[in-house]
């Protein structure tokens, strides 16, 4: 389904996309993780689904914790590196989240640090939330984390110059037809480069209407990686989702 022209396809497997982000904070994300873990409680026997996984990084935490991970992504670099660190409770596939991967085979599925809303069609949204649904058990739970959009839009930095391993990343970010742009301009070993980065706008009524469509209830909302409340000036919307 994954079409050439989708901005994600070829930015995320391309090797600029981990240099421009790899001063991440692990710390805070294993702590997160670790908070959702107390909160979800998984048992040793349940599965989990890292939706959007990347090169991995949260399902090998999370298997280390002694959990089944199952880590599916889009990009086929990605997921290349991440199978070096398979083990028998801890599995990688490159899949498109648009598509069903494994019916009612999962617990617990987890899409963490705003992997979501890239699709140009918001239909496709649903169709990804729907798909994802289909692979959760009965009873199981969903986690989506995604920035709190208004919160993003009023602190926008609209233009910085980012030098990682002595490459200045030019970014200028903006909000074009309900999407917040993030354009990536640079140059390399003499050749010059421009990515985007489209995330869809999305609000938490939007998403109140996805779940809606997709049969998912809504548990609770967080707004930050504490697991505190969320309000209005919330860093982050941190649905807790379970399914009928």
């Amino acid at each position: 389904m994954a079409q050439q022209d989708e901005w994600f396809s070829a930015w995320f497997d391309s090797p600029y996309y981990h240099i421009l982000y790899k001063n991440r904070d692990e710390q805070e994300a294993r702590q997160f993780i670790d908070k959702l873990l107390s909160y979800l409680h998984p048992k040793p026997h349940e599965n989990i689904l890292d939706l959007a996984c990347g090169k991995g990084r949260h399902s090998i935490y999370l298997n280390k914790k002694g959990y089944d991970v199952t880590g599916i992504d889009l990009s086929p670099h990605s997921i290349a590196y991440a199978k070096q660190f398979e083990n028998e409770r801890l599995h990688f596939e490159v899949h498109d989240m648009r598509m069903v991967y494994k019916p009612e085979a999962f617990d617990f599925v987890l899409n963490l640090f705003t992997s979501f809303g890239y699709f140009s069609n918001e239909t496709e949204n649903v169709v990804a939330l729907d798909a994802t649904a289909k692979s959760i058990k009965h009873g199981g739970k969903f986690v989506i984390d995604f920035m709190n959009t208004n919160r993003t839009i009023d602190r926008l930095v609209k233009e910085e110059v980012k030098e990682v391993q002595g490459i200045p990343f030019c970014i200028h970010r903006g909000v074009e037809n309900g999407f917040i742009i993030k354009k990536i301009s640079f140059s390399d070993k003499g050749q010059d480069y421009q990515f985007e980065e489209r995330v869809r706008a999305l609000r938490q009524e939007d998403f109140i209407e996805y779940f809606k469509m997709a049969q998912l209830r809504l548990v609770e909302v967080f707004g930050n990686y504490n697991l505190e409340p969320y309000h209005e000036e919330s860093e982050r919307m941190i649905f807790v989702l379970k399914k009928y």
